[in-house]
Formats: C-alpha cells, sequence, structure tokens
C-alpha cells in the first residue's frame, strides 16, 4: 500500500500485521515498496486528477483511496478494473459549517463590509439575513444531512431535494425534476450533490430563472452541478447573489466578471480543508487498513472494479 506523503503513513502506524507500506505521491517512482508489489494507493489530496492516470503503472493496484468525498472521473482515470472508495464522512462537517457560513455571509452582506473595511468606508444597512428564509438543500447524502442539522437552530423553512422524492426520518424529499417548480419559493439554495449525469448544470438557466430577487445561490459541490455562465449573468444584473466554494472552471481564470462583482463571494474550494481533515483522515485509513488485512470490504466503496 502507498501514501502521497511520510506524514499520513505515520498517523496510521502502526500497521496491520501483513501490511507493507511505501510512499507515493504518484511521481517517479514508490519508495518503500516495489510498483509491482502495490496493491492499494491512497490519493494526493489537493493534486491535480491528470496524475492520478500514474495509477496504472502498478500493475496489480486492486483498490485507490481517494482523499474527497467526490470521485467523479477516478475510476476513468485510474482504470475500470481497480475499485475506487471515497472519503465519505471525513469532510461532512466541515464543508456543511462552511455551507453554512457562505450562507450567512452572502445575507448579512459581510463580503461588501469586508470590502467597505478595505476602503474605511462605514457604510451600515438592513441585510436579509437567515433567519426566516426559505432555503433549498440540494443533496440529502451525509454532507447534506449534517448541513440540515447546522440549519436548525437558524429558524429557516428548510426544502431538501434528492434523486428521487420520498419521505424519510426527518421528512419530505422532493425530487430533483421538481427543482425548477419550487425554486421560486427558494430564497437560498445550497447545492450539495455529487457530480454526475443527472446533475451535471442542474442549476442551469431556467433553476436560476426560477429564483426568486434577492435568492442566494451557494455551491459547495462541484462546480459544474451550476452553470457558471448563466449564474454570472444573473449576479451581473443584481437580481441574484451567490457565494461559492467550487466553481467551473476551477480555479476561476483571472479577469472572470465573477471576481469583481459584489453579490459574489468566492472561498477556493476549502470545504473539507480545515484541521479536523488530517484526524479524521487518518481514523478512515486505519479503518481501510484492517479492512484490507482482514480480506473484508472496504468503506465508502464508490466503484468495485474487477481486481478487488
Amino acid at each position: 500500500m502507498t501514501f502521497p506523503d511520510a506524514g499520513l503513513l505515520r498517523s496510521c502506524e502502526p500497521l496491520p500485521p501483513g501490511i507493507r507500506a511505501g510512499v507515493w505521491d504518484l511521481e517517479g517512482v514508490p519508495a518503500g515498496v516495489p510498483l509491482d508489489r502495490v496493491e492499494a494507493v491512497v490519493l494526493p489530496y489537493a493534486a491535480g486528477t491528470g496524475r492520478f492516470t500514474a495509477v496504472r503503472r502498478a500493475p496489480n493496484v486492486r483498490l485507490v483511496q481517494t482523499q474527497t468525498t467526490g470521485y467523479d472521473g477516478v475510476s476513468d482515470l485510474v482504470g475500470k478494473d481497480v475499485a475506487v472508495a471515497s472519503a465519505q464522512g471525513v469532510h461532512a462537517a466541515a464543508t456543511a459549517e462552511l455551507a453554512v457560513g457562505l450562507a450567512l455571509a452572502s445575507l448579512r452582506g459581510i463580503g461588501e463590509a469586508a470590502r467597505d473595511q478595505a476602503a474605511g468606508t462605514w457604510a451600515p444597512r438592513r441585510w436579509p439575513g437567515l433567519a426566516d428564509r426559505r432555503v433549498g438543500v440540494l443533496g440529502v447524502g451525509g454532507i447534506g444531512g449534517e448541513i440540515r442539522r447546522r440549519l436548525e437552530p437558524f429558524e429557516v423553512d428548510l426544502v431538501r431535494f434528492g434523486t428521487t422524492a420520498r419521505t424519510d426520518g426527518c421528512g419530505t424529499v422532493h425530487g430533483i425534476d421538481e427543482l425548477e417548480a419550487l425554486a421560486p419559493g427558494l430564497e437560498v439554495l445550497i447545492c450539495i450533490v455529487p457530480l454526475t449525469a443527472a446533475t451535471r448544470g442542474l442549476v442551469g438557466r431556467r433553476v436560476l430563472a426560477a429564483l426568486p430577487d434577492g435568492a442566494v445561490v451557494v455551491n459547495v459541490a462541484r462546480g459544474p452541478v451550476v452553470d457558471t455562465d448563466a449564474l454570472a449573468a444573473e449576479v451581473a444584473s443584481g437580481r441574484l447573489r451567490c457565494a461559492l466554494d467550487v466553481i467551473d472552471p476551477e480555479p476561476l481564470p483571472a479577469g472572470h466578471p465573477l471576481w469583481r462583482l459584489p453579490g459574489a463571494l468566492i472561498t477556493p474550494h476549502n470545504g473539507g480543508n480545515t484541521e479536523a481533515f488530517p484526524r479524521r483522515m487518518a481514523a478512515l485509513l486505519r479503518r481501510q487498513l484492517d479492512a484490507f488485512a482482514a480480506g473484508r470490504e472496504p468503506e465508502n466503496l464508490v466503484h468495485r472494479g474487477t481486481r478487488l
């Protein structure tokens, strides 16, 4: 098994009996274990996904473990025969707190206040606030559930959307096919769905046009879930606001209109990147190592492959 850096490997020691580990950042060759003996690879956290193709150079890899909740495109890069496990749960609390923080920041004008502070301008005004808003949460998975929990104290009217309409232990879940019809009543829309063929461009021109004036779009999912050009046009008009931790393309090019728009708040894909992450990631990896050593199926398996 290989880890992308020595620090992450140390955090997982002592290793279970029978597990030999090395360090491989997917450049060069692994240190501490021959390439043909590598059966599992922990992918780097912040590397460009193009590097993941290096996994194919290890002929006997059976499993790759991401350090992210999202896994879109990973199996295509590492090879369809290789199993993929995600880091579901590791980033849930951190991403949920940022989602709520971005909504609050936009609804309370914190971005504008920061710019006013830099200019030495005192400009009080009344902002909408989060209390009493109707908030749509697009996604009811682990992070969506954590967002729901964190919104409860803010006295919002919550509307949840999942892949299919149903009722769960927390109430009604609307199908994503209802999003456009219900959008006129949503004052905040928080996106936390995985990127799939069904969700790519889901928040497009029609949904954005259906949102009421002054609505805020928060994206902590994946950039392509939201149509960037359509969103930028709505924000430029002053009709909508946005608070984005992810965007398409990413990073946002210099000179893009969203950098300059007063109604846009942008963070650089920091959703799960807090000091809680290394500790939680190491805990997951220790469980995965135990499972791998015992021949059990790993947690968070999102693609089985043919070698596992």
